[in-house]
């Protein structure tokens, strides 16, 4: 490609880089005003989405899980060393 292309290209990508800059720097105190209108503050926080419920629930039913699987083990620890227990004494 031609070195006048290239630099073509790179002046394109900065002047568009600095156009979208300029638009949104010109479009910030309406957007503030919208929001303003609308009512959406940037401290009210988002409504829970599906995704954080459900990583929630699961996050719960895992805890449970785990507590009930530590009462199995300790049960049958309790168990074996009971039966073990009774081998010792009819010997």
């Amino acid at each position: 490609m031609s070195k006048h292309f290239e630099d073509a290209r790179y002046y394109l990508g900065r002047a568009a880089e600095h156009a979208k800059a300029g638009v949104k720097e010109e479009l910030e105190p309406v957007e503030a005003r919208v929001k303003e209108l609308v009512g959406v503050g940037e401290e009210e926080e988002p409504e829970s989405s599906r995704l954080d419920r459900l990583q929630t629930d699961l996050k719960r039913i895992e805890e449970r899980a785990e507590g009930e699987a530590r009462e199995a083990v300790a049960s049958a620890r309790a168990r074996v060393k009971e039966y073990r227990g009774h081998d010792a004494a009819e010997e």
